[in-house]
């Protein structure tokens, strides 16, 4: 695969001590209870209360970063919440204030955040931890999907190295351990230059 875009020297930093992770996942409770006890394993609804419920009760901080439309419609949080004007907003602010994301089985939205974030690591936008956990098989359709696309030249083989997909919730703890990011990402300073143009800095 050819790309016009340069490869990479200074990778964006990342901090080794993972303090905080950013979980996406569904909002509703899927089709099996191996979901749910998987993520309580690991809002108020689904998926996504369980693992809220399971860090306040192991003592943990658990925070909500919810779009002011949802907030208004309704949206019923159990943990501190913090209230943006809009979807592109809240993936930002998840971003700024994770040290690694985990991605729990979900829909669509789960989907477009997993995969935005792959994007901003190929971009050298973060190079922080994407990790899949692969409850009841379900991204290993989505695996052998994106190594069609590398196959067909439109991924670098080694990009798929951007997300590591585990079985276990202990294959997960490891990888959060030991993960780089690829070095064939590609070579772009998203930080804000002297002159006042403004990147994307995502710390």
């Amino acid at each position: 695969m050819t790309s016009t875009l340069p490869s990479m020297t200074t990778p964006a930093p990342r901090t080794k001590e993972i303090k905080s992770i950013c979980v996406f996942c569904g909002s509703g409770n899927g089709g099996s209870p191996e979901y749910i006890e998987q993520a309580k394993r690991g809002g108020s609804v689904g998926v996504m209360g369980a693992i809220a419920q399971a860090v306040i009760e192991n003592k943990g901080k658990a925070t909500g970063i919810v779009p002011e439309p949802l907030f208004r419609a309704g949206s019923k949080q159990i943990a501190e919440t913090i209230i943006v004007p809009d979807m592109h907003t809240r993936k930002k602010t998840m971003g700024d204030y994770s040290d690694a994301f985990v991605v729990l089985p979900g829909g669509f939205g789960t989907f477009e955040e997993m995969l935005e974030m792959i994007t901003w690591s190929q971009l050298n936008i973060h190079s922080k931890p994407i990790l899949l956990l692969n409850t009841r098989g379900f991204y290993t359709k989505f695996v052998e999907f994106i190594r069609v696309a590398v196959q067909e030249k439109f991924i670098r083989d080694e990009n798929e190295g951007i997300f590591v997909m585990c079985d276990t919730i202990e294959e997960l703890l490891d990888a959060l351990k030991t993960y780089e990011a690829p070095s064939s990402r590609y070579g772009l300073n998203w930080t804000v230059s002297k002159d006042g143009y403004s990147g994307r800095a995502l710390t």
